[in-house]
């Protein structure tokens, strides 16, 4: 009993020390960069944060550099609700600055955790901004806090300014590459001080980072969409486990500040988090999503009088569906653009309510006729079940289901925001109970290795897979020890309530 109660009162208290796991995971964020810009750096940086709104609409923030003093702005909300007045920019002077854009999640709001986060260090102030999601964020805050470490937010991304703070390397290089080595998980940060801009990628390149140049400028952004809106051009992707230090001087250096791995870019990031205008590695994301569809329609076609999308992400590849299949590509459904992604909602009577206001049915399309839906994925099922219903309601004769990846059936640890593995329609059931259970005529999955193939990579290495696709596969590509911590916790608390 003694053990027992010792026990709880333990992970009672870590549960007081550390913010709890949150319900949904973190959010998928933008961030973007420029230095040495011949006019006011803030009003490029809100025009790349535009650009860049799909990866985060809870709130922005800006962090430029003028003259020995940084400035900073950040605001709940869209850019161009924050970001468009001449007063805001007149209050963010210089040639130098960042920004982020943050994805809203259930339980990780709030203006606290809006970034860029800045922080004075004794080699002068810091402003930081971070894409991604660190496993090892519980492990290494509370050693932290044990050390005596005060923390202002409850986001992972500070604890890269809490170590680059206690690192003692000689310059600001060293040490925030002291911090990205303390890490584990995903993450592309880009960085300002008062000498330079840093763009630092994870040892696996999971969440993206490209280098640009305008003029006389360097630009890091996290898509290159981005660069398209200010006029700048491509230079590259930031390698994964490389560090680029753009100098006021005009200077750009690279360091290898990881050991060369097998580089595994998220997965998710070609399937639906990229704008469609992005490239990545060279190829337009427009391109691979109608290669997915043409894949599809190879491996898993059904009779029918139209294919349309599931829009706006599903877009591309039901064209490209269409394309293969020689069946007339057709808009079944109608969008609002005034109502924001589903799958985050809180609730599920709320995540219902959302899929209304966002989808009508296009009845003169749709009667009597069989629909081919196509969608880029298929996480809890809520949004295909109210269409379904919605388009056989408008007259349509068959509705079939096409989703152009694998079925979603573990958690994602490193910035995307899916649900836990209870929760995801696809963990524990075969494709007949979920085409049941959303009410489809049929329903079908692009298979892992058709994935691979439309992606240019043959079939899957199940060795060295050449993306993190952890949420088909369960194969992690790093070591997650706050959530394996988490796991082992409920285990033994399990265990030790049976004994009791």
């Amino acid at each position: 009993m003694s053990h027992v109660s010792s026990f709880l009162r333990r992970q009672q208290r870590l549960q007081r020390e550390t913010p709890p796991l949150p319900r949904a995971l973190n959010e998928e964020c933008g961030v973007f960069g420029i230095i040495n810009h011949d006019g006011p750096a803030s009003q490029k940086v809100a025009m790349g944060l535009h650009a860049l709104q799909h990866r985060g609409q809870e709130g922005a923030g800006i962090t430029t550099y003028y003259e020995g003093e940084f400035h900073q702005a950040k605001e709940l909300g869209l850019v161009a609700d924050n970001f468009t007045e001449q007063s805001v920019f007149d209050n963010l002077p210089g040639t130098a600055g960042i920004g982020h854009t943050r994805y809203s999640t259930a339980g990780g709001g709030g203006a606290k955790n809006l970034q860029p986060l800045y922080a004075d260090l004794e080699t002068g102030g810091i402003a930081l901004a971070h894409n991604g999601n660190l496993t090892n964020n519980r492990v290494l805050r509370r050693r932290l806090i044990n050390r005596g470490a005060i923390f202002h937010t409850t986001s992972d991304s500070e604890l890269f300014i809490q170590l680059t703070a206690l690192s003692r390397g000689l310059n600001m290089s060293e040490k925030i590459i002291d911090a990205a080595r303390e890490v584990e998980g995903a993450f592309a940060l880009v960085v300002l001080t008062r000498d330079a801009m840093y763009g630092v990628r994870d040892a696996v390149g999971i969440r993206p980072l490209v280098l640009g140049k305008l003029g006389d400028s360097y630009v890091l952004a996290s898509e290159s969409c981005a660069f398209d809106l200010i006029g700048a051009e491509v230079v590259r992707d930031v390698e994964p486990g490389e560090m680029v230090i753009c100098g006021r001087d005009g200077s750009l250096v690279s360091r290898r500040w990881a050991a060369e791995r097998l580089a595994r870019p998220c997965i998710f990031e070609l399937i639906y988090f990229a704008r469609p205008n992005s490239f990545v590695d060279g190829e337009s994301v427009y391109e691979i999503r109608k290669r997915l569809g043409r894949t599809m329609a190879e491996e898993s076609h059904v009779e029918a009088d139209l294919i349309s999308p599931i829009p706006d992400s599903g877009v591309p590849s039901a064209i490209g569906y269409a394309q293969a299949s020689g069946v007339p590509y057709e808009m079944a459904l109608i969008r609002s653009h005034f109502v924001g992604r589903t799958f985050i909602e809180p609730s599920q009577q709320m995540r219902e309510m959302k899929v209304q206001r966002k989808h009508s049915a296009n009845i003169g399309v749709v009667k009597g006729k069989r629909v081919v839906l196509v969608d880029d994925s298929l996480v809890r099922g809520t949004t295909s079940r109210k269409i379904i219903s919605m388009l056989r309601d408008a007259g349509a004769k068959e509705v079939h289901i096409r989703v152009a990846c694998p079925p979603i059936r573990f958690p994602d640890f490193y910035g995307i925001d899916t649900p836990s593995k209870e929760e995801l329609l696809a963990h524990d059931r075969d494709v007949e109970d979920m085409r049941q259970l959303i009410g489809a005529d049929t329903l079908s999955f692009l298979s892992l290795d058709g994935l691979y193939q439309a992606l240019g990579k043959g079939k899957r290495d199940q060795t060295q897979p050449a993306f993190t696709d952890h949420c088909f596969t369960g194969d992690y590509p790093t070591a997650n020890p706050d959530h394996d911590d988490r796991d082992n916790v409920v285990q033994q608390l399990s265990l030790l309530r049976e004994a009791r």
